[in-house]
């Protein structure tokens, strides 16, 4: 037998039927299939967060050191990850600055486990005693704090069959796009309620360049079984971006109840991760693929077919 040969498959020949090809291979040839080049590993963590900060931060430890021995270089976590109060007033007393202790404890996290940490929904301090903001933190996996985007729409809603939520009486509602640059790509920073107003994920997309649409999230359960699924793969489909959902789950006190079911969704709408179970705590993940995000653009230009000028003209 003579010196043995190397084959070189692209993702794309590996993804549309490699198995297919490997067993026509005469013997001798050595198959190696790269596709680390444009390809990230990512997590989507679920949890059942409460009003005991240190509990909720060891939840987000042991998420985060499995997400690191897997591979993942950001996972994300839901909305109120560190904190959901039991009762009316709490968020406000246990609120901080980022460069308080509670912030520092993930940065700290972050550096050790040597991956990106997504924390949407913290309670930051704001200007008045009497507000919080909603803040969605990104850190690096230095540790340090690579940029911040707080809540801009508030959920002041009648939840039918359910509860009235008056978000805005505690918040300051943010007034910035925000976009950062990650191993996983470019990434366009939103928070829960968001997700109902797509003009926010166009402006990402289309004025900021965004890949990655991150949505940290604390849906109810009556919201969540209506619409969670199906304005996450809208977002996506329109944008072509991939979605990252990391959700709430269960029963957090006797007043509040989560929707669950975090999703990773590609720049198609296919739904490529999920927890097999809506309701437990755990990490979906799945691999971001930029060259996917390219190719799915290339073939259908929307950004070259928008007339945002006859929109404006029309309103």
């Amino acid at each position: 037998m003579g010196a043995s040969r190397t084959l070189h498959l692209s993702p794309q020949i590996v993804l549309a039927g490699a198995s297919r090809l490997l067993r026509c291979l005469p013997r001798g040839v050595a198959v190696k299939c790269s596709m680390a080049a444009n390809t990230v590993k990512v997590a989507a963590a679920q949890m059942s967060s409460t009003n005991d900060l240190m509990t909720n931060f060891e939840t987000c430890s042991r998420l985060t050191k499995e997400a690191a021995a897997a591979g993942v270089k950001l996972i994300c976590f839901p909305e109120n990850f560190s904190f959901i109060g039991a009762k009316e007033g709490e968020s406000l007393k246990i609120a901080e600055s980022l460069d308080g202790p509670i912030m520092q404890r993930y940065c700290s996290l972050a550096r050790d486990a040597k991956t990106w940490l997504s924390l949407g929904g913290f309670q930051e301090k704001s200007l008045d005693d009497g507000h919080i903001c909603n803040t969605h933190v990104l850190i690096d996996d230095s540790g340090n704090i690579r940029n911040k985007y707080q809540k801009i729409h508030l959920f002041d809603v009648d939840v039918p069959g359910n509860m009235v939520y008056k978000e805005g009486s505690f918040t300051t509602p943010g007034s910035d796009i925000i976009v950062e640059d990650s191993p996983a790509g470019r990434l366009g920073l939103t928070v829960c309620y968001d997700l109902r107003f797509p003009e926010i994920y166009q402006e990402l997309r289309f004025q900021h360049q965004a890949q990655v649409l991150l949505v940290p999230s604390a849906f109810t359960k009556v919201t969540g079984e209506a619409h969670w699924e199906i304005l996450l793969r809208a977002r996506a489909i329109e944008t072509q971006c991939y979605v990252i959902a990391a959700a709430q789950t269960g029963k957090h006190s006797e007043n509040r109840e989560s929707y669950g079911d975090s999703l990773i969704i590609d720049p198609w709408g296919r739904i490529i991760a999920r927890l097999p179970d809506r309701l437990s705590t755990g990490i979906a993940v799945a691999d971001i693929d930029l060259s996917l995000i390219e190719s799915v653009r290339a073939r259908m230009p929307i950004s070259e077919h928008r007339r945002p000028d006859i929109y404006r003209r029309s309103a």
